[in-house]
């Protein structure tokens, strides 16, 4: 019976069905934030009413987070991700780091239409996370200190031009809710990105403008 330790009790099959109970759990109640980050922006929903939304028992919380606080940064950390990781999909086939940056800010109106929950926490939640080891901030990092080494952006500290990006994308997004922008918005938040990193204007204006890769 070469397979008895995997099938009885606390051999490693069992093991591995209780991690990824764990891990279900866990995402659960990160969704579950989530939800309540994009409706409301808030943190104060109450553990029990977290837990009924992940349809878990109270007490089960404790397994995963010690406080709320913990639960809703990595529900924010999670959604960014997730984002980071869209946008990264769309644009890998993009070699020119200035063409990345024009085409994350425009897809992000679309992204808003598409993704709406991923985009209010952006809009509500992000600011705090731009420096953040994960999500978009780090991505953007690699993507304006590519762009510095190749010649392309001319700034003089990337932490600094990635507050400038990320405070302009979070910017837009909250223009977006208030007036339902269309690409053109994108386009010229784009363009203004590109000037700022050092692009000459005719150029800057030529790339915000290009065709947009699919979405997925």
């Amino acid at each position: 019976m070469p397979n008895q330790l995997d099938t009885t009790d606390g051999g490693p099959a069992s093991a591995n069905r209780f991690e990824r109970r764990r891990a279900r759990t866990r995402q659960a109640l990160i969704a579950a934030a989530r939800q309540i980050l994009a409706e409301t922006g808030e943190t104060s929903a109450s553990i029990q009413e977290i837990a009924s939304r992940a349809d878990v028992g109270f007490g089960t919380f404790y397994n995963h987070f010690e406080t709320k606080n913990d639960l809703f940064d990595a529900a924010v950390g999670d959604a960014l991700e997730e984002y980071g990781q869209l946008l990264d999909s769309v644009t890998e086939g993009i070699d020119d780091p200035a063409a990345v940056f024009a085409a994350s800010v425009r897809l992000t109106l679309r992204l808003a239409a598409s993704h709406p929950e991923i985009t209010q926490i952006l809009r509500l939640r992000g600011l705090p996370h731009i420096n953040a080891a994960t999500g978009l901030g780090p991505r953007a990092l690699r993507d304006l200190e590519i762009g510095r080494a190749s010649g392309r952006f001319t700034f003089a500290d990337p932490l600094v031009a990635l507050s400038a990006v990320g405070g302009a994308l979070i910017g837009l997004l909250q223009l977006n809710s208030a007036r339902d922008l269309g690409a053109e918005a994108g386009e010229q938040m784009a363009e203004m990105i590109l000037r700022m990193l050092g692009l000459p204007a005719d150029e800057a204006r030529e790339i915000a403008a290009r065709p947009l890769p699919d979405l997925p």
